[in-house]
């Protein structure tokens, strides 16, 4: 996504006003970061961008604000209304996605099981089934959720030394439909946001 260079929004010490004060001390703790749903020309979730950001689009005739915020963003002679939700004009290609190989996307592929005794908690650690001592690679196929026992029982033995089996062959999990913005979320998300998402998981995303 392409986004121009000059900010049009006049800032104050580095800061968006967020409450409508122009001098932009009163109420800043949001500093112009609370998270923009940025839908692609079809209305398909694209990217989640910043209120600055956002504006910055929109100003440009890039894209039309669908929803927005309880409150206004104060440049020095202009208010502006705080975007939660906007669309863009053109429709961007976006690139086939991949889930990034991490600790918790582990765990969530593996539904906080371990995959050797098939307890599940969420106490769990990440084991290399072909050790990384012995050449095992560290990708989606070697990995697997481990309860601290059965990573101690296994240490750096294979398989069939330490006597064990999977519960199932690890694999590459496929990105879930919403998993671009999932993963760049860091609080939950604003109510306006639900009818553009209609099959995320609001029990746990849900913010007003």
């Amino acid at each position: 996504m392409t986004v121009l260079d000059t900010d049009p929004l006049q800032r104050h010490n580095g800061h968006v006003a967020l409450d409508g004060s122009s001098d932009g001390s009163a109420s800043v703790s949001l500093n112009g970061h609370r998270p923009v749903l940025v839908l692609n020309q079809n209305y398909e979730p694209l990217h989640v961008a910043t209120v600055r950001r956002a504006l910055v689009l929109w100003l440009a005739g890039k894209a039309e604000i669908l929803e927005t915020y309880e409150h206004d963003v104060a440049s020095t002679h202009q208010r502006f209304p705080a975007p939660s939700v906007i669309r863009l004009f053109t429709l961007v290609k976006r690139p086939p996605v991949r889930v990034r190989l991490t600790r918790r996307e582990v765990f969530v592929r593996d539904n906080y099981t371990c995959q050797y005794c098939g307890v599940r908690t969420h106490d769990l650690t990440i084991d290399h089934v072909i050790p990384r001592s012995r050449g095992g690679p560290h990708t989606w196929e070697n990995v697997v959720s481990a309860c601290r026992a059965c990573n101690h029982r296994k240490g750096g033995k294979s398989l069939a030394e330490a006597r064990m089996q999977l519960l199932r062959q690890p694999f590459e999990p496929r990105p879930g439909r919403y998993y671009v913005v999932e993963r760049l979320l860091r609080t939950p998300v604003h109510e306006s946001w639900l009818k553009f998402l209609p099959d995320l998981d609001v029990t746990r995303r849900r913010s007003r």
